[in-house]
């Protein structure tokens, strides 16, 4: 059995300076002190996209707008099989804030992370960043596997 997940790549700026959020999950959690994109687990009758919200503003305190659908990724922790929809997202209202994560890092599109370890799932999703939006685009919808 799989674990639903939704995730939020939190996008922010301008050309060079665009960057993306990344959050330390917190001490007494699985990979606790792991760096990850926001987001949660569905719970049950949610979609992927109302999950992102909930979990949003759970844990950054933040309502989001307008989100547009990224990548999907499947990957295989030893506690869990977990499926994760990535979503992008550059509008939301409220001051991002680390309500149920230890740390917030927010880092270049265009540099590798200023933080680390990154949880293993999420690795792939920082390198597609970097992609042009075209590669991108080719590639939402196929699922990136665990190898």
């Amino acid at each position: 059995m799989s674990v639903e997940v939704a995730a939020g790549v939190l996008l922010r700026g301008d050309g060079d300076a665009r960057e993306y959020l990344l959050a330390r999950r917190p001490e007494g959690k699985v990979y606790a002190g792991y760096w990850e994109f926001p987001g949660g687990k569905l719970e049950p009758g949610e979609t992927h996209e109302d999950a992102l919200r909930r979990e949003l503003l759970e844990e950054l305190g933040i309502v989001v707008g307008a989100v547009c659908p990224w990548l999907r990724r499947e990957f295989v922790y030893p506690h869990a099989k977990v499926r994760l929809q990535f979503f992008r997202v550059a509008d939301w209202e409220g001051e991002v804030t680390a309500i149920e994560h230890s740390a917030l890092s927010w880092n270049s599109l265009f540099a590798p992370p200023r933080v680390a370890p990154l949880l293993p799932a999420n690795a792939p999703i920082v390198r597609a960043l970097a992609l042009p939006s075209f590669a991108a685009a080719a590639a939402r919808g196929a699922p990136i596997k665990s190898g």
